[in-house]
C-alpha cells in the first residue's frame, strides 16, 4: 500500500468515525516510508511529533491516548497501549509555573523537560496511566492501570501504583505470570524466545528448556 493510499485510508476512516464512533485502523507508515502492516492505531488517539515517533510492527494503540514524539518516542514491536494513556517526551508544567507570563515568549524556558522515552517489546500499558518523559520501560513489562511511571523499569516487571499520586513500583515478574501457559504449550517456546531471548524463556519455565523446543535463538 502506497503512502498516498494509506493516508487516504486513514482520512476516510477518521471521517467515517464521526458517525460511527472511534475505529481501529490497520497499517502504520512512518515519515521515512517504512510500513508496519500489522500495527493498529485508533482514529481517536492523539499522536504528536510524528518525526520523532517510532512504532514497531504488531503495536496496538487503543482509543483516547496521547503519544508525544516531540523529543523522541520509541514503542517497540508488540506493545499494547490500552486507553486514556499519556506517553510523554516533554513536560512544561514546572516551566509554566516558574516563568508565569514570560513562558510563552521564551524559546528555551527554565524548567522545561525534553527527554526521549522508550517502551520495550511486548509490554502492556494499562488504562489511565502516565509515562513520564525520559522513562525507559523494558520488554515484556505490564504497567497496571492508573500508574505514574518514571525512570527505568526492568524487563518483565509488573509495576503498579503504590498510592494515589506516587510513582508506580515493581510488584512482580511477567515471566512467572507466563509460566503456566508456556509449560502447557511447548509449541510457543520458539516464538517467545525470538523476542525475549533463550535465557528469559528458561526463567519463564523455571528451569531448562526441553531439547528441540527452540530451533534457534533470534534477536
Amino acid at each position: 500500500m502506497s503512502v498516498l493510499s494509506l493516508r487516504l485510508k486513514h482520512f476516510l476512516v477518521r471521517l467515517l468515525s464521526v458517525f460511527t464512533g472511534p475505529r481501529i485502523v490497520y497499517g502504520w507508515r512512518h515519515p521515512d516510508g517504512r510500513l508496519c502492516p500489522h500495527t493498529r492505531v485508533s482514529t481517536h488517539s492523539c499522536l504528536e511529533g510524528l518525526s520523532g515517533l517510532r512504532l514497531g510492527d504488531h503495536v496496538f494503540i487503543g482509543h483516547f491516548n496521547r503519544l508525544d514524539g516531540s523529543n523522541g518516542l520509541e514503542i517497540e514491536e508488540g506493545v499494547q497501549v490500552t486507553s486514556h494513556v499519556a506517553i510523554l517526551s516533554h513536560s512544561s508544567h514546572r516551566a509554566v509555573r516558574v516563568m508565569g507570563r514570560r513562558y510563552i515568549h521564551d524559546p528555551n524556558p527554565a524548567g522545561y523537560v525534553r527527554r526521549a522515552t522508550r517502551i520495550g517489546a511486548y509490554s502492556f500499558i494499562g488504562p489511565h496511566s502516565v509515562i513520564a518523559p525520559g522513562t525507559q520501560i523494558g520488554k515484556g513489562v505490564i504497567v497496571q492501570g492508573y500508574s505514574f511511571v518514571s525512570g527505568e523499569v526492568p524487563d518483565f516487571a509488573i509495576v503498579g501504583p503504590q498510592a494515589h499520586g506516587k510513582p508506580a513500583v515493581v510488584l512482580g515478574d511477567t515471566r512467572e505470570l507466563d509460566r503456566d501457559v508456556l509449560r502447557r504449550h511447548p509449541e510457543l517456546h520458539d516464538v517467545y524466545a525470538r523476542w525475549a531471548g533463550l535465557d528469559n524463556l528458561r526463567r519463564a519455565l523455571g528451569g531448562d528448556v526441553p531439547d528441540g523446543a527452540v530451533a534457534k535463538e533470534r534477536p
